[in-house]
């Protein structure tokens, strides 16, 4: 089998709200949004060129899921975000508004900062080192 992981779910509290972060401040493109007959919406965005992975907005359906959202990683950091110009991406979302938790480090991995999406999930924003 040949695969590839082509969505990850994230659970938010609102679909326009979502959909407003991720294709407003972090520029991500917003692939479908389409209306199912229940009242739901498939939406899927991803980084502007990629593609990779990209995230099913999933609006909470019911109270253990909205429980869950801002914690769907437990506390870590459960998304990651790599870019070819750190720099670049860093002081556009901060000027979009993005809240990082800490400044920009060098790790051996490459440069990164965590930011917190509205919602209270962790990123980085990491741009692999060479």
């Amino acid at each position: 089998m040949k695969g590839r992981i082509a969505l990850v779910t994230l659970v938010v509290p609102d679909y326009d709200r979502a959909i407003a972060f991720y294709c407003g401040a972090l520029r991500f493109e917003l692939v479908e949004d389409t209306q199912m007959p229940d009242g739901k919406r498939w939406v899927v965005v991803r980084p502007k060129g990629g593609e990779g992975t990209g995230l099913l907005l999933a609006r909470a359906a019911n109270e253990a899921q909205a429980e869950a959202i801002g914690r769907q990683a437990g506390g870590r950091v459960g998304f990651f975000l790599h870019t070819d110009d750190f720099e670049h991406d860093f002081s556009g979302f901060v000027a979009a508004g993005v809240r990082f938790l800490e400044q920009p480090r060098t790790e051996a991995y490459g440069t990164v900062a965590v930011f917190e999406d509205p919602f209270g999930n962790k990123w980085d924003l990491l741009q692999p080192a060479r």
